[in-house]
């Protein structure tokens, strides 16, 4: 059972990582029209991607847009994010195509033009380097790089994008935890499960700390997803009675078998929208 899972979870995983091409800078008309811009950066859940769904949805970006014109109607979405975009790719560039390089070097040359007129910054980066652990089994020999990794390139991340805009609101997103799935395996799988909650606690806490030492806020989804909650058990149609958090993923994210994809699905991008406009 854990080797045909993992097996799947390997033929998903090239669903993550298929790039799509960035959105285009905004034209002249549109910069002189608006009063105030919100600049959307990461990977592919900022890219608002859906198993199945072969064209961008709003996912998370939208009903922040929507929020943020609530009470400044003018506001302008400019998203760069980068389907299968890694913080190595985010900062190197190679994923999808932008006119400065990477995904990094847009977002601090739109910063720069719009420092005084952008409202608000959103960034979910990180999981495609963790992710790959996940599918493969969270070893070690895995896992210790990954982490190694993201300690030196989110702080990169943040401090060039702080000093692009330093008046800019900067909300940065944090995790949910996929591979709780490993619980539907039994007693064999509850382990890894556990297991990828302790390096989640690391990959969001790396998140958190470089964030508040940047002055930005961080949206707090995996506390939206309920992911530390074991109990109680909740009824999910087909499976059965499962943890609270492991629930949660099954309904708000694609990774209930057979699909076993961990992007979030409609709901899910609301909750974790929900969780960035908690910040505003």
């Amino acid at each position: 059972m854990q080797r045909r899972i993992l097996v799947t979870f390997l033929a998903a995983v090239a669903l993550l990582v298929a790039p799509t091409a960035a959105s285009a800078a905004p034209s002249d008309r549109g910069q002189q029209q608006a009063t105030g811009w919100y600049l959307s950066l990461g990977d592919s859940l900022a890219a608002g991607y859906q198993l199945g769904v072969d064209h961008p949805t709003e996912g998370y970006v939208g009903p922040t847009l929507a929020a943020l014109q609530q009470t400044s109607p003018k506001t302008k979405l400019v998203n760069l994010a980068c389907s299968g975009e890694t913080t190595t790719s985010m900062i190197e560039g190679g994923r999808c195509t932008y006119e400065e390089g990477s995904q990094l070097d847009q977002a601090v040359e739109f910063l720069h033009a719009h420092r005084l007129t952008t409202r608000l910054v959103t960034l979910d980066i990180g999981g495609n380097d963790i992710a790959k652990c996940g599918f493969s089994g969270l070893q070690d020999t895995c896992i210790d790089p990954a982490l190694a990794t993201l300690r030196q390139n989110l702080p990169t991340i943040m401090e060039r994008l702080h000093a692009a805009a330093p008046q800019a609101h900067i909300v940065v997103l944090n995790y949910y935890d996929p591979f709780l799935v490993y619980a539907l395996q039994g007693p064999s799988g509850v382990p890894l499960a556990q297991k990828s909650l302790v390096v989640l606690r690391t990959f969001d806490g790396l998140i958190a700390t470089t964030a508040t030492a940047n002055g930005a806020d961080v949206a707090d989804v995996a506390d939206a997803f309920s992911t530390t909650s074991w109990t109680p058990l909740v009824p999910v149609p087909g499976i059965g009675s499962v943890p609270l958090n492991l629930a949660r993923i099954l309904m708000w994210t694609w990774m209930a078998p057979p699909r076993l994809d961990f992007h979030a699905n409609d709901t899910g991008y609301a909750v974790m929208a929900g969780a960035v406009v908690a910040e505003l």
